[in-house]
């Protein structure tokens, strides 16, 4: 997988173990609020009370709330991909794409289709903002879909997957499938359209099997 994109934000590195603890305090804070209420409607002070610290703590971690917006993104990337790690490290079969897509319905089931992906939520809001935030947007879908790349990729090498499979084309997209089913299944409760959108790129990458 590869590692997330320089932000730029301020004191990110060099900090103490207490100064550490305060900065992840307050990125998990901004990206609860953030998820819950966008980054439009989640305001400084509102991270301050939230997570017991000083605007000036806040200025110091990350500059301003860019700065911050950007950690959310890079922070958001980082859990979504720790908690698909065992899934997302063994998509080399159509079984294990499966496997990895219900998952992710099961998960939107039990919070009621309610929030979208964390990462599209965000992506949605800032793509059509300043070109840094989208610059870190598109660094987070390619680690998400960079493991998807390379099970393809596995499987095309055993002779699996049909060498006229393209196999980027065919990642980019089940991960459109992903997220464009995700904000159908939020917008009408129900996770019928994300399990929709993505048996059917499943079934069309399952086209490319080789058959003996």
């Amino acid at each position: 997988m590869s590692t997330p994109v320089e932000t730029g934000e301020p004191q990110k590195r060099r900090l103490t173990q207490a100064g550490r603890r305060t900065r992840e305090r307050i990125v998990e804070t901004a990206a609860e609020l953030m998820f819950h209420r966008g980054a439009g409607g989640t305001s400084i002070p509102d991270i301050q009370a939230a997570a017991g610290v000083s605007a000036s703590q806040i200025y110091h971690y990350f500059g301003d709330k860019q700065g911050l917006i950007l950690a959310v993104i890079n922070h958001q990337t980082d859990s979504k991909i720790v908690q698909q790690g065992p899934l997302l490290d063994g998509l080399d079969s159509i079984e294990a794409l499966r496997e990895w897509c219900d998952a992710a319905g099961d998960r939107q089931d039990a919070l009621g289709c309610v929030g979208g992906c964390e990462i599209g939520s965000l992506a949605g809001e800032l793509a059509d903002g300043d070109q840094a935030t989208r610059m870190v947007l598109v660094a987070a879908f390619d680690r998400w879909e960079g493991p998807i790349r390379s099970g393809l990729a596995r499987m095309q090498k055993r002779g699996e997957l049909s060498k006229n499979a393209d196999v980027a084309a065919l990642a980019t997209a089940l991960m459109a499938a992903v997220q464009g089913g995700m904000l159908l299944s939020q917008v009408r409760r129900s996770s019928t359209a994300y399990r929709q959108a993505v048996s059917a790129v499943i079934d069309h990458i399952e086209s490319y099997l080789v058959r003996y």
